[in-house]
């Protein structure tokens, strides 16, 4: 489900991933079996599918139940409308139950405060970005190269549109705790950093060194960054016919060419 963007994707998998509920990749006895051996007190939590389904901090000790998942995906949804609207810090968690239709006192046992459920939105966005950054190609000069770019290009939009309101609000480091922000450009100079490798590595592979590749790998992210924010803002522009533009600009800049 990971490979599903969009914004009606991001709800989709939400939904289908609640209901599934969480995965394992150990047999439900070795994980007892391993957990006594080792003294436990409680069964070992198996981590959701979609990193956010395990709720906020005061959630994070116990496994979440199919009912538990729905009530973490209803307040998931509805804070993603209210940050939307009404911008981090106008968001209350009022106004978050409300939508949501629960409780109060049901909120507290999934999140801590709007701060919390917000992290716990980002998680699933820096989740799929990182994806995006690990997916990105070795690009060679030529028309191959070119081509693969492009497509990487475009998954980036998907990504970033399935995520656009956290990562809006991830960009404005007046908007977001220090730890929060952080997060956010750890995961900036990771895609700069597989952009770096991937349009230098054919270059280097033939003896060719190319100067200032990592500030060349990290004004072009700044550029591919600020036109999906403004697309996400709802400035209309030709999505398809940007995503390719930029990619041809990113050949150029690093000296690729047909």
């Amino acid at each position: 489900m990971y490979g599903t963007y969009g914004p009606d994707g991001y709800s989709l998998a939400m939904n289908q991933e609640a209901s599934r509920g969480p995965t394992s990749s150990a047999p439900r006895g070795a994980a007892q079996r391993g957990a006594a051996q080792r003294g436990a007190a409680r069964p070992l939590r198996t981590p959701p599918a979609r990193p956010s389904l395990g709720g906020g901090t005061p959630a994070q000790d116990r496994e979440l139940r199919a009912q538990g998942r729905e009530t973490v995906r209803r307040l998931l949804e509805a804070g993603m409308v209210e940050f939307e609207t009404r911008g981090f810090h106008g968001v209350r968690v009022d106004d978050v139950v409300r939508r949501a239709g629960i409780s109060h006192g049901t909120f507290y046992l999934y999140f801590s405060n709007k701060e919390d459920l917000f992290k716990a939105l980002l998680k699933d966005a820096l989740h799929d970005m990182e994806i995006v950054a690990g997916d990105f190609p070795v690009v060679t000069s030529d028309e191959t190269g070119l081509n693969v770019l492009r497509q990487w290009v475009r998954k980036f939009f998907r990504a970033y549109a399935a995520h656009a309101t956290v990562i809006r609000i991830l960009s404005q480091a007046d908007l977001v705790p220090e730890e929060v922000f952080g997060d956010g450009l750890r995961l900036l100079f990771s895609i700069a950093e597989a952009m770096t490798t991937g349009m230098t590595a054919a270059a280097q592979a033939a003896g060719r060194h190319q100067e200032h590749a990592e500030l060349t790998a990290l004004a072009c992210l700044m550029m591919l960054e600020r036109v999906n924010y403004l697309i996400s803002a709802e400035v209309g522009l030709p999505e398809d016919e940007m995503a390719d533009r930029i990619a041809d600009i990113m050949f150029a800049a690093f000296g690729l060419n047909l």
